[in-house]
């Protein structure tokens, strides 16, 4: 390659980079081809190349790519990373999981495929395998709060309550405002009987999010358990305003609200249309 041409295909490839930088994914892969037609071994190009199908949900074009920078750089880490998330997304879960296996062994400390992996494996429904994948993650990063979150909801299926608890707790410590843990957290205290602790996670989360029906919903479940009507119908009222068809719907079903059903409130919330949704 001449001194002009390299000149020109770096030019392509850092352009490629800054337009995936602005999320104009079709104009990249546009910019990625220019330079790979001056250098067709050019593995990056191909590994973003790869990451802008992707964005595009363009996963089996992704993939392709992805196996192009590997065939030009086998220990490619990323690229073995990134496929196993386009593969993931197409279900093909043993495949990705050979992915990530593929990036760990070229790089043993990578927590990201680690924590990719754990992922995978949680939709093959292989939970202690996934809680393994998810500890080596931890083990490499012990702040990140992805891998603790979802080390919760794979001890979840287990039945492990407290363990899910704490691991959620273990989330929470590297990032307080993560709404999604705090509201799996009151779930779990929920099912454990700590109705209290149940509301009080509750609470934070909704300090992040005020508008989620699904937490005015749970505390007015825990209230009603709890035998507090008054405080029970104020916060199914919130969360039927907030989503009327499906509050509605599972609120007549739920046997937390048994206490409750010949209460005229409760019926009237059930069949009443407010002027919201007239």
């Amino acid at each position: 390659m001449s001194q002009v041409q390299d000149v020109e295909m770096t030019f392509f490839f850092q352009k490629g980079l800054y337009l995936n930088k602005t999320k104009a994914y079709k104009a990249a892969i546009l910019s990625y081809e220019a330079a790979l037609n001056l250098q067709p071994d050019y593995s990056d190009a191909w590994y973003n190349r790869g990451n802008a199908l992707y964005h595009l949900k363009d996963y089996n074009n992704a993939i392709a790519s992805y196996d192009q920078a590997l065939a030009y750089q086998p220990g490619f880490s990323e690229a073995w990373n990134n496929r196993g998330n386009a593969l993931d997304e197409l279900g093909r879960y043993p495949e990705a999981v050979e992915s990530y296996d593929r990036a760990i062994k070229f790089r043993p400390s990578y927590y990201w495929a680690w924590y990719n992996r754990g992922i995978t494996l949680r939709n093959m429904e292989r939970y202690e395998d996934a809680i393994a994948s998810y500890d080596r993650a931890i083990e490499f990063k012990p702040d990140y709060h992805w891998a603790w979150y979802s080390r919760g909801l794979a001890l979840r299926k287990l039945g492990n309550l407290e363990k899910v608890v704490a691991s959620y707790d273990k989330a929470l410590e590297f990032k307080p405002d993560f709404e999604e843990s705090w509201t799996n957290r009151g779930n779990a205290l929920y099912h454990l009987g700590q109705f209290e602790e149940a509301i009080a996670s509750y609470d934070r989360a909704l300090k992040l999010k005020p508008n989620l029906p699904t937490l005015w919903y749970n505390k007015a479940c825990c209230y009603a358990i709890q035998g507090k009507p008054d405080l029970a119908f104020e916060h199914l009222r919130r969360a039927i305003e907030l989503n009327p068809d499906e509050y509605r719907e599972i609120a007549q079903s739920n046997a937390d609200f048994d206490g409750l059903r010949q209460d005229k409130r409760f019926l009237s919330l059930l069949t009443h249309r407010s002027s919201r949704e007239a």
